[in-house]
């Protein structure tokens, strides 16, 4: 029982752990910007702002899909840091995508469909990636268990240094940040597949990006196998490398983003399961 004790604290804390994550990412970006910036727990200011707004739906199926996006990711997170299958994990987190794919294409709006035509590009750059990166980890460990990932001896990062720089590479294009933020372009699509949602369905589709960041950092802790400080070690660099990027480079379009993350990302995380193979 003790041994599930911290995940379970992870799993039920992970919207406040993503919310505080995100509000020190803005914090960050505001000091790199020579902005005063808002406060650490701005994200949860606007959660309640968003509670108490007027709930506006386009029909009960969007809202639905809205809702249940947050709760499909809020699982494979779940799944995720209770050591489960790493290939049902990519499944449910591929899930959670689609839904929000779908609830934007069933609205009206040529914003809300531009957004999903391009969270579904953004789902062909980095999935992919993911599903290699398992397949190293199975290659090395003999298991899809992530129970057993947190256990292991060596850390992954030592046999599988290339899938790690994928990792990094097709993280911006997960977490929609430059040069990446594609999906959600507010000078073209305007805020793109989340744009028709609002009040608290927002609430759901603006929590689960919390989550989002707690399921990505996971997933670069287990880089780090049984050793924490080097996890935690690489969840700081992490996040200091994406804001930097974020904040030092320009977006480019859909398919320059397909092209790098399939042609370098993808080339890298496959080469690196080759070398596992090989030796």
């Amino acid at each position: 029982m003790n041994d599930y004790l911290i995940p379970v604290l992870l799993i039920v804390l992970a919207p406040i752990i993503g919310g505080l994550v995100y509000g020190f990412e803005r914090v960050v970006k505001a000091r790199m910007q020579r902005r005063i910036g808002p406060p650490l727990l701005q994200p949860f200011y606007d959660f309640l702002k968003l509670a108490d707004k007027r709930k506006m739906i386009v029909h009960s199926a969007h809202a639905f899909l809205g809702i249940m996006h947050f709760v499909s990711l809020w699982f494979a997170l779940g799944v995720l840091l209770l050591g489960g299958d790493l290939i049902l994990v990519i499944f449910l987190h591929l899930l959670s995508t689609a839904l929000i794919i779908l609830a934007g294409y069933s609205t009206r709006s040529v914003f809300s469909h531009l957004g999903a035509n391009r969270t579904a590009i953004s789902v062909l750059a980095y999935e992919p990636v993911l599903i290699i990166i398992a397949v190293s980890i199975f290659m090395i460990t003999g298991t899809f268990e992530t129970g057993a990932v947190y256990l292991w001896d060596e850390p992954l990062l030592y046999k599988m240094p290339l899938a790690f720089v994928a990792l990094l590479l097709i993280l911006p294009i997960k977490l929609k940040k430059s040069p990446f933020d594609v999906a959600e372009a507010h000078q073209e699509v305007t805020g793109g597949v989340e744009l028709e949602f609002s009040g608290l369905f927002y609430e759901a589709v603006y929590t689960a990006k919390w989550l989002d960041y707690v399921f990505c950092y996971t997933l670069v802790f287990l880089f780090a196998g049984s050793n924490i400080l080097l996890g935690i070690g690489l969840i700081v660099f992490t996040f200091f490398y994406l804001n930097a990027l974020d904040n030092s480079s320009a977006r480019v379009n859909y398919k320059q983003m397909l092209r790098f993350s399939l042609g370098v990302a993808f080339s890298l995380a496959f080469i690196n399961l080759l070398i596992n193979i090989l030796s």
